[in-house]
C-alpha cells in the first residue's frame, strides 16, 4: 500500500495494491503497523460505519470535539464520492484550508482524516456505499459541524448547488468564522 501525504500533510491518501485476474480482485484494505508508520502515531480504530446515498447527497462537514475527537479512514465500496477534509485547528498554518480526494470503487483509494479536521463528502455517482473506520465512539454532546458552502473555505464540490441534498442538520451549520469550539494547533489530541 502507498501512503501519500496531501497538501495538508496530516491528511494521508492511501492507495492499496489491487491484485486482479479473471476471477476478480483481492486487496488489503487496512494494516495497522504500516498505517501507523505512515501517519506517524498510534490510531486505534474502534468502530466501522457504512452509509448508502444517492447522487447529490452531501454529508458534512462534521467533526467531534475532544475528548471524543475522531480520526476517520474513509473509502468507497460502490460508486464515487468527492471526499473533503478541512483543517479546523486554530493556529495551524493551513487553518481553513482543505484537501479533496475522489474516492471510487475502481481506484479503491482511502483518505485518512485526522482529529482536528472537519470531514464531508458528496456522492458523484447514481449511488454510493461509503465505509469508514473511526477511532472514537459517537458522542452527541461533542458532535459539531461546519457549513459545507462557506465561501471562506471555497470547496468546489464538483456538483451544482441545486443538486445538493442535505440533512436538516447540515442546512444549519455555522461558517468557519462563527465556530466557537474547534481544536488548537500543536495540541496532541491522540495523547
Amino acid at each position: 500500500m502507498k501512503f501519500i501525504p496531501q497538501s495538508i500533510p496530516d491528511v494521508v491518501l492511501c492507495q492499496p495494491k489491487v491484485h486482479g485476474d479473471h476471477r476478480g480482485y483481492f486487496t488489503e484494505t487496512f494494516r495497522q503497523d504500516l498505517f501507523e508508520e505512515a501517519v506517524g502515531h498510534k490510531v486505534d480504530f474502534v468502530q466501522d460505519n457504512e452509509s448508502s446515498s444517492t447522487r447529490g447527497v452531501l454529508r458534512g462537514l462534521h467533526f467531534q470535539l475532544a475528548p471524543h475527537a475522531q480520526s476517520k479512514l474513509v473509502r468507497v465500496i460502490k460508486g464515487a464520492v468527492l471526499d473533503v477534509a478541512v483543517d479546523i485547528r486554530k493556529g495551524s498554518p493551513t487553518f481553513g484550508q482543505h484537501v479533496v480526494a475522489e474516492l471510487t470503487e475502481e481506484n479503491k483509494h482511502q483518505l485518512f482524516v485526522p482529529r482536528g479536521f472537519a470531514h464531508g463528502f458528496v456522492v458523484l455517482s447514481e449511488q454510493a456505499i461509503f465505509a469508514y473506520k473511526v477511532d472514537n465512539y459517537y458522542s452527541p454532546e461533542c458532535d459539531r459541524g461546519l457549513a459545507w458552502d462557506d465561501p471562506a473555505i471555497g470547496i468546489d464540490w464538483h456538483i451544482a448547488t441545486e443538486q445538493v441534498l442535505l440533512s436538516e442538520k447540515d442546512t444549519r451549520q455555522p461558517k468557519l468564522a462563527e465556530l466557537k469550539e474547534t481544536f488548537d494547533y500543536g495540541v496532541d489530541y491522540y495523547a
